[in-house]
């Protein structure tokens, strides 16, 4: 018998954000749930918590399936690439690009170091693009091509590409219970 449960995932990607979400589904699992559906709408944010928790995911011991409410842009369309099945609303939207390196405050770097960071960068845009491209049916040569240049889904074209695999009008159903994160 399947016992689902619902998290709301309404959050910029980041340390606090993916603590929680991996701590509600740890609880969920110690509590014999075997069935997730993840409702996702996130700006995006740490490519380092994203790609942990799109691993977290997607090896733990429970069926994922996820739902775009609303956006989900960068690192976001990653961990929703974590479902097994993944639904979005009619008027949802997806955006894939490239990855970015954001400084704060003066910043001066060595060569070794700027080089570090490229190498960093290269290899984030390569596993985002081998994650996109393994759950959509793409190479990672077609998924690296739409970040650097940048592409915005509605739901349809997503669901041509490969990202969604159903578009749906009705999130869940009447009763069952919801947990919110964000």
């Amino acid at each position: 018998m399947e016992n689902r449960k619902i998290i709301r995932f309404l959050a910029e990607v980041n340390q606090q954000s993916a603590n929680a979400l991996i701590g509600v589904v740890e609880n969920m699992i110690r509590s014999k749930v075997n069935n997730i559906l993840l409702l996702i709408s996130s700006p995006g944010g740490s490519v380092f918590h994203g790609v942990s928790i799109y691993n977290f995911l997607k090896r733990a011991p429970i069926k994922v399936e996820t739902f775009n409410f609303g956006s989900v842009d960068s690192i976001a369309s990653v961990i929703y690439c974590s479902g097994s099945k993944r639904y979005c609303v009619p008027n949802a939207r997806f955006l894939i690009h490239s990855v970015s390196l954001n400084i704060q405050g003066p910043a001066s770097f060595e060569e070794k170091k700027l080089n570090e960071i490229i190498g960093g960068l290269k290899l984030d845009r390569e596993n985002i693009s081998q994650i996109i491209a393994e759950n959509c049916k793409k190479t990672t040569a077609e998924v690296e091509k739409i970040m650097l240049e940048g592409k915005t889904y509605n739901s349809i074209e997503a669901m041509q590409f490969g990202l969604v695999t159903e578009i749906a009008e009705k999130l869940f159903d009447e009763g069952e219970e919801i947990i919110g994160i964000g």
